[in-house]
């Protein structure tokens, strides 16, 4: 999980699936984030002395947490808000899986029929989703795909398209004058 311990990225969800899994020494939960909210930190620290396969790395610098977003298997984000969050898209273009909970803000980057998604707040779904990928061989790579398909939109070319078709959209040039040629 990439995100800062506080409320709105919802890592009680992240931390009561690692109680779940507390048997499952084959499956490592990392979580690399600052303590925006010092009780979650005090949360994750207890965690992580309590669970070994939990381990809060704390704030990393942007180039690290972007090698661990890739040399990741997956990204886990639990959050109960999001517009978009720009994680998800570092790991779609990673080519790193994603567990999301299912929000508007994710579902719009990932899709209804993405088959990594779980209710807000569902931690038993996330420890049953996180199971499945380390016991399912088949799952990760059906993830990975998905993520492939949709890392064309995330490339800064498409994003510009997109805005410049927006833009047309919300700010249509009025017609030509006889004669006038644009470029």
């Amino acid at each position: 999980m990439v995100g800062h311990l506080r409320e709105e990225k919802s890592p009680a969800t992240y931390f009561d699936a690692a109680r779940r899994l507390v048997g499952r020494r084959d499956i490592r939960l990392d979580h690399i984030g600052a303590a925006l909210d010092p009780a979650l930190g005090a949360l994750a620290g207890a965690l992580q002395q309590e669970q070994p396969q939990y381990r809060w790395q704390g704030p990393l610098p942007h180039a690290a947490t972007r090698a661990r977003i890739r040399d990741a298997d997956l990204l886990v984000h639990p959050s109960r808000m999001e517009g978009g969050a720009h994680v998800v898209i570092e790991a779609i273009v990673s080519g790193t899986a994603v567990l999301a909970s299912r929000i508007d803000g994710n579902v719009g980057l990932l899709g209804e029929d993405y088959g990594g998604l779980f209710d807000w707040g569902d931690d038993s779904a996330l420890a049953a989703l996180l199971e499945r990928a380390r016991d399912d061989a088949a799952m990760l790579p059906a993830l990975r795909a998905q993520c492939a398909e949709r890392a064309p939109r995330f490339t800064p070319e498409h994003e510009r398209a997109a805005l410049l078709n927006l833009l047309a959209e919300l700010l249509p040039l009025p017609a030509p004058a006889p004669g006038e040629h644009r470029p």
